[in-house]
């Protein structure tokens, strides 16, 4: 939707706004890519860059612009079939592996803190080594806590649209 927007503006107001951003970035990059979208803009005002130009500069954003948005749908289209066929799986283990992997994410972290919280608790000396090995773990910590809050998501809009199919089946 957004690069839909900005190709509807058309290039000489993106190449504003850009540089205007970037500009108030203090690195030298920001400030070279600002200083080269504003000399773009003041060659767009001079009249260097002829109206065809800037035509054709447009119809490529547009052009760009879907590219990326059917890109983005068949993303989502893709993932919203793989998510049926799981929903609709009589195997057991694959209808159930969201909740599996929840569970077995909780009892991991809940391991893990009572024994850290053992450590820190009973074994002060080695505390501060238990406690920067665990600062190590942060990485994987953070995949398997996203996958999860994602399996949480999208169960919350299975939910959500299998009671709008009950509501809708017993109002007839």
């Amino acid at each position: 939707m957004i690069p839909a927007l900005l190709s509807k503006i058309g290039l000489p107001v993106l190449v504003n706004v850009v540089a205007e951003a970037l500009g108030s970035v203090d690195t030298p990059v920001t400030r070279g890519a600002a200083k080269a979208l504003r000399d773009v803009d003041e060659a767009i005002r001079r009249g260097q860059i002829t109206p065809e130009q800037m035509s054709e500069a447009n119809r490529h954003t547009e052009k760009m612009s879907e590219m990326a948005l059917e890109e983005r749908a068949a993303n989502i289209a893709e993932i919203n079939k793989s998510l049926r066929a799981e929903i609709a799986s009589k195997d057991k283990f694959v209808r159930r592996m969201r909740p599996t992997f929840g569970y077995l994410m909780a009892v991991t972290w809940a391991a893990q803190m009572f024994g850290i919280a053992y450590v820190i608790v009973f074994d002060t000396a080695r505390a501060g080594v238990v406690l920067n090995a665990m600062s190590s773990l942060s990485a994987i910590w953070a995949v398997g806590l996203s996958v999860l809050g994602i399996y949480v998501y999208k169960r919350s809009e299975d939910k959500k649209v299998q009671g709008q199919k009950e509501v809708i089946f017993w109002d007839k």
